[in-house]
């Protein structure tokens, strides 16, 4: 047994339909494993549940499984905005979120938001940020001006399998992009942060 064996046996089960939808997304998409997965959907789930958000925005659909986590703990009237910049992905993604037990919860779009979040004209309670890489900067200044005080962003891949330490990776764009996310979040007076060395590394912030 391993030890991310150990901690799945004792994290509480994920629902069957994310883990159809789990196996469905490493079995019909090439990049399965950036699928959140039982460990950090429970998480996620588990957040929402303790912030109480009314208002969720994650930047990075993908297949949907963070998405439909965090849609599980929202609380009574609450709604999460999910966007997909790939439209490649919506054949696939669409009919999971729209055929799932919390489909009246999420509102799935395809398109660029940068752009379209802050047209929405909505002020969130909470993010998740998982899109690209190396815009990761200019998408969590997006992301703090619609966000109230006191509301928290949850940033994904933020140690990149270790890559944010490895000079073999120094000209990967994807790597310097998180390695300038990283920066620039230590050093920002707006927020206060924790990186969680779970899984691709997962960075908590607060804005102040």
């Amino acid at each position: 047994m391993t030890l991310e064996d150990y901690i799945l046996q004792h994290t509480s089960p994920e629902p069957d339909y994310l883990y159809r939808l789990w196996r469905a997304t490493n079995i019909h998409t090439i990049h399965g494993r950036m699928a959140s997965g039982h460990l950090q959907g429970r998480l996620l789930k588990m957040l929402v549940q303790m912030i109480q958000p009314q208002r969720v925005l994650e930047v990075g659909t993908f297949s949907g499984y963070s998405a439909l986590s965090m849609a599980e703990g929202l609380p009574e009237g609450g709604r999460l905005y999910t966007f997909e910049i790939n439209d490649e992905m919506e054949d696939f993604t669409r009919p999971w979120i729209e055929n799932s037990p919390v489909a009246d919860k999420i509102t799935f779009l395809i398109g660029d938001a940068m752009q379209e979040a802050p047209r929405l004209g909505v002020e969130f309670d909470m993010a998740f940020i998982d899109g690209d890489k190396r815009t990761y900067c200019e998408c969590y200044d997006m992301v703090l001006s619609i966000l109230r005080p006191g509301g928290i962003i949850v940033t994904d891949n933020t140690l990149w399998d270790g890559h944010v330490i490895d000079p073999v990776y120094d000209n990967d764009q994807q790597t310097q992009g998180i390695r300038r996310f990283n920066e620039y979040v230590a050093q920002d007076p707006r927020t206060e942060q924790v990186i969680l060395p779970m899984r691709d590394g997962l960075t908590l912030i607060r804005k102040r």
